[in-house]
């Protein structure tokens, strides 16, 4: 155990309704949160603060205050080209430091299994 401040890869912690929502997604979408989940979990900063903030970022993943007036306040990360997105905290303790996902939602449409009916 050491005395300073822990680093990555940091916890993450699911809100029952946010797990539930996610338990709730098509099979695609959840690998899209399973890349944002490692992305945060394994970031130097959940935040992504910084000149290059999302540079090293997936294609279609953003990181951004919810309040640009409280930097280090709850974050969302946007997947899936803004469709989608997790609301998120980091709760920065000296021994146990987590992510919380307050919320996960995704506005996506699913491509239909079968072909139109003809009129």
């Amino acid at each position: 155990m050491t005395d300073g401040f822990m680093g990555p890869p940091w916890q993450m912690d699911w809100r029952i309704d946010a797990g539930a929502a996610f338990e709730a997604l098509p099979d695609h979408v959840r690998e899209m949160v399973k890349v944002a989940r490692a992305e945060l979990v394994t970031a130097k900063d959940p935040y992504f603060r910084g000149i290059d903030a999302g540079s090293g970022l997936p294609d279609g993943m953003r990181v951004m205050p919810v309040r640009s007036d409280d930097p280090k306040g709850r974050h969302v990360c946007l997947f899936d080209n803004i469709r989608g997105w997790l609301k998120y905290s980091f709760v920065r303790r000296t021994e146990d430091p987590q992510i919380v996902v307050e919320e996960l939602f995704w506005l996506g449409v699913e491509t239909p299994t079968e072909p139109p009916a003809e009129p």
